[in-house]
C-alpha cells in the first residue's frame, strides 16, 4: 500500500471527513512531511472508493460548493489494520537488526 493511501485510510479512521479536512489530518499525522494536493488527494479518493475501501458518507452546500465527507468502509478498516500490522512488524524487524549494531554506525 502507498504511503499516501495508508495515511488517507488513517485520516478517515476517526470518522468522516471532506477533502480538505483529509488533507489536513494527512498532514498532521504524518508531522508535516506529506502535504497532499488536491488533484492527487481526489484521485486518491476516486480509486479508494472503486476499491470499496472508503464511501461517500453524505454531501453539503456550503458557500454555493459541493462538500462530501468520505468514511471508512468495514473493507478499508481492515485492509488499514492489516498494513499497520505489517509496517508495526517491519519496524520491529528493523529496529531488532540494528540494535547489536549500534556501535557500528557511530
Amino acid at each position: 500500500m502507498q504511503e499516501a493511501t495508508f495515511l488517507i485510510l488513517t485520516a478517515l479512521a476517526t470518522g468522516p471527513q471532506h477533502g480538505y479536512g483529509i488533507i489536513a489530518t494527512v498532514r498532521e499525522i504524518s508531522a508535516g512531511r506529506v502535504n497532499l494536493r488536491a488533484g492527487t488527494l481526489y484521485t486518491a479518493l476516486d480509486r479508494l472508493r472503486t476499491d470499496k475501501l472508503i464511501s461517500v458518507d453524505r454531501e453539503e452546500i456550503v458557500d454555493n460548493r459541493l462538500r462530501r465527507y468520505y468514511r471508512l468502509s468495514p473493507e478499508g478498516a481492515e485492509r488499514l489494520a492489516a498494513e499497520a500490522s505489517r509496517l508495526e512488524a517491519n519496524a520491529r524487524a528493523a529496529l531488532s537488526r540494528l540494535q547489536p549494531a549500534e556501535g557500528a554506525f557511530a
